[in-house]
C-alpha cells in the first residue's frame, strides 16, 4: 500500500468514526450555547477532507503532508472545524519529515492553542495537549500498543473537562469538540490494529445540474420538473425529451426521475413529462434575459472599488443583505457553518479589487480570517457575531470607498449598537448563570445569557428591558422560523420608549425565533 493510500484509509477510518457519533457530539454540545452542531461541523470537516485526498495525486510525504493540510484548512466548518484544521497542520507538517506520534501530537497541540485567541482548558484544546502529552511519556512505545492507551487516557481526559469548565459540569456532559477529537484518535487507531471501525449507510446526493451551465445553450429556457410514477422509464423519457434540445440530464430511479433540459418549448418537455409520470417541482428560467442581467452585474461590479460578502441564515435576512449592497451572499447558520474553501471561493468570486467579509455569526470567524489570510487581493474582515450586527455594518457600507475606509464606518455604526437572540435550548445547560431547560427560550444580549423561561414573551420582554435600559432611536426586530406573533412585544416597546422607531423583518432565520438589535 502506498503512502497516500494509507493516509485516506487513516482519514476514511477517523471519518466513519466521526460519522458514527455525530448525533452524540452534537447533543453534548452547549458551550459556549447549546447550539448542537460541534458533531456535524466536524464530520463535514472530515468529509473534506476525504474527498480531497482521493482526489490528491501526491507522490511523496511532503508533499501528501501539504494536500492533507491543505484540504483540512479549506475544509473547515466552524470554530472546531478551524481548530481541528490545525491540529491536523501542526501533525502533518512533523509527520511529513518522521513517523513519530509523540512530536506530532505535540506539533498538533502547539499549532491549536496558537490559532485560539484567548484559550480556554475543558476544550478539545485540553485533549490534544493531554494526548500529546500522554504521548511523550510512553515515547518508545510501539505503535500499536500505544494507541490504544491514547485512547484510554483520551477518555480519562475527557471525563476531566466538567471540572475544567463550569458550563460544562452544569449541563452535566463532557466537552463536544474533545469528545470529537477523541473519535478521530479512535477512528485512526482501529485502522492501524485492523479492528472494525463504525458503518455508517452512504448518503447519496441528487445529481447536481450547476456544471451543465458552463457553456451557453442555443435554447431560452431552461427547464427542470420531477416525474414520479411507478415503472418509470428513464430511457423512453429522455429519448422523447432528446430532439427538444440540449444539456439533457434524467437521473433516478423507476419510481421518480429528475429532469433538466434546455429548450424553446418547455411546454413539449412538460408534456412528455407528463406522458410518462406525474410532474412536480417545475421550474422554467429565461436564460437568456439572464445572461442579459448577469452582464448588467458585471458591469456594476467591475465599478466597485469594494465588495461586502455576507455569511447569512434566513430567506428574509439574504433579501435585506442584498437590498443593502451584499454581492455575495453565502448561506451559512448555527449547525450549517460554511468552510474556508466556500469563503475563499466567494472573494475570489468578486469582481471587485478589495473585499470586506462580514461573518455574522461567532463560529464562521475563525474560517473568514483564515480566507482573508489566502485571498489574492486585500480582504478585511468586521467581526459581526450576528444577523443584526451584520445588518447595521452594511447600513454603513459604499462600494465606491476601499476596504478600508468602509471598515471604518462599519466600526463606527457597531460601536453604538446592542444586539439581541432569543433561542431554544437544546439540552438542559446553566450558561452565564442562566438554567435553560431543554426546549425553552434562552435569551441573551450582546452574546450573554441574561433570561431563560417556557414563554416567548416573557424571555424577549427581559432582552428588551436589557436593549432599552438606555434611550435608543431605532429597534429593529428579524423573525425567525415559525416565530410566535410581536403584536404584544411592540406595544411593550412602545410603553418603553414611546419615541423608539419599531423595524420588524421576517429574516427567516433558524433556530432563533427572534433577533434584535438597538442603535
Amino acid at each position: 500500500m502506498s503512502e497516500l493510500e494509507a493516509v485516506r484509509e487513516l482519514a476514511r477510518g477517523a471519518l466513519a468514526s466521526l460519522e458514527a457519533s455525530r448525533k452524540r457530539i452534537d447533543d453534548l454540545n452547549v458551550y459556549p450555547v447549546p447550539d448542537g452542531d460541534t458533531g456535524t461541523n466536524l464530520t463535514l470537516t472530515g468529509r473534506g477532507i476525504v474527498e480531497a485526498l482521493d482526489a490528491s495525486t501526491a507522490s511523496d510525504r511532503a508533499a501528501i503532508a501539504h494536500d492533507l493540510t491543505r484540504a483540512a484548512l479549506m475544509s473547515a466548518r466552524g470554530n472546531s472545524g478551524v481548530i481541528l484544521s490545525q491540529i491536523v497542520r501542526g501533525a502533518a507538517e512533523v509527520l511529513a519529515g518522521e513517523i513519530d506520534a509523540a512530536r506530532a501530537l505535540r506539533g498538533a497541540s502547539d499549532a491549536a492553542y496558537r490559532a485560539v485567541r484567548r484559550p480556554v482548558e475543558g476544550t478539545m484544546l485540553t485533549i490534544v495537549r493531554e494526548l500529546a502529552e500522554e504521548a511523550e511519556r510512553r515515547r518508545g512505545e510501539p505503535l500499536l500498543e500505544l494507541l490504544p492507551a491514547l485512547v484510554r487516557h483520551g477518555e480519562e481526559a475527557l471525563a476531566r473537562t466538567p471540572d475544567q469548565l463550569d458550563v460544562l459540569k452544569a449541563a452535566g456532559v463532557v466537552d463536544a469538540g474533545g469528545a470529537g477529537l477523541l473519535e478521530i484518535v479512535r477512528g485512526i487507531s482501529h485502522v492501524l490494529r485492523g479492528e472494525e471501525i463504525p458503518v455508517v449507510p452512504e448518503e447519496t446526493e441528487e445529481l447536481g445540474v450547476e456544471a451543465i451551465h458552463q457553456e451557453l445553450s442555443e435554447f431560452r429556457y431552461c427547464t427542470v420538473f420531477v416525474v414520479e410514477g411507478d415503472e418509470l422509464d428513464a430511457a423512453g423519457l429522455e429519448a422523447a425529451l432528446d430532439p427538444l434540445g440540449d444539456s439533457l440530464l434524467v437521473v433516478g430511479d423507476r419510481t421518480a426521475l429528475k429532469v433538466h433540459v434546455h429548450t424553446d418549448d418547455p411546454g413539449a418537455a412538460l408534456s412528455a413529462g407528463v406522458a410518462a409520470g406525474t410532474i412536480d417541482r417545475v421550474e422554467i428560467a429565461n436564460m437568456h434575459r439572464q445572461t442579459v442581467e448577469r452582464e448588467e452585474r458585471l458591469a456594476e461590479e467591475l465599478a466597485k472599488a469594494c465588495e461586502a460578502v455576507a455569511v447569512v441564515a434566513g430567506a428574509g435576512n439574504r433579501r435585506l443583505f442584498a437590498s443593502l449592497g451584499a454581492g455575495r451572499i453565502i448561506e451559512g447558520g448555527q449547525t450549517m457553518n460554511p468552510s474556508t474553501q466556500e469563503l475563499l471561493e466567494a472573494i475570489e468570486a468578486s469582481a471587485a479589487p478589495e473585499v470586506v467579509v462580514l461573518p455574522n455569526n461567532s463560529n464562521v470567524i475563525m474560517s473568514a480570517e483564515q480566507a482573508a489570510r489566502l485571498a489574492s487581493k486585500p480582504v478585511r474582515v468586521v467581526r459581526t457575531d450576528s444577523i443584526p450586527a451584520g445588518i447595521a455594518a452594511m447600513v454603513a457600507y459604499d462600494p465606491s470607498r476601499s476596504a478600508e475606509a468602509n471598515v471604518a464606518e462599519m466600526h463606527e455604526a457597531l460601536e453604538s449598537l446592542a444586539t439581541g437572540e432569543v433561542t431554544v435550548a437544546s439540552r438542559d445547560a446553566e450558561i452565564d448563570g442562566v438554567q435553560a431547560r431543554k426546549g425553552s427560550f434562552l435569551g441573551l444580549v450582546d452574546g450573554r445569557a441574561i433570561a431563560a423561561d417556557e414563554s416567548f414573551d416573557a424571555v424577549a420582554k427581559a432582552v428588551l428591558d436589557s436593549l432599552l435600559a438606555e434611550p435608543r432611536g431605532v429597534l429593529t426586530l428579524l423573525t425567525g422560523e415559525q416565530a410566535p406573533s410581536l403584536n404584544g412585544l411592540e406595544e411593550y416597546v412602545r410603553e418603553l420608549q414611546p419615541e423608539v422607531e419599531i423595524e420588524v423583518q421576517e429574516g427567516g432565520q433558524p433556530h432563533y425565533p427572534l433577533l434584535l438589535s438597538a442603535e
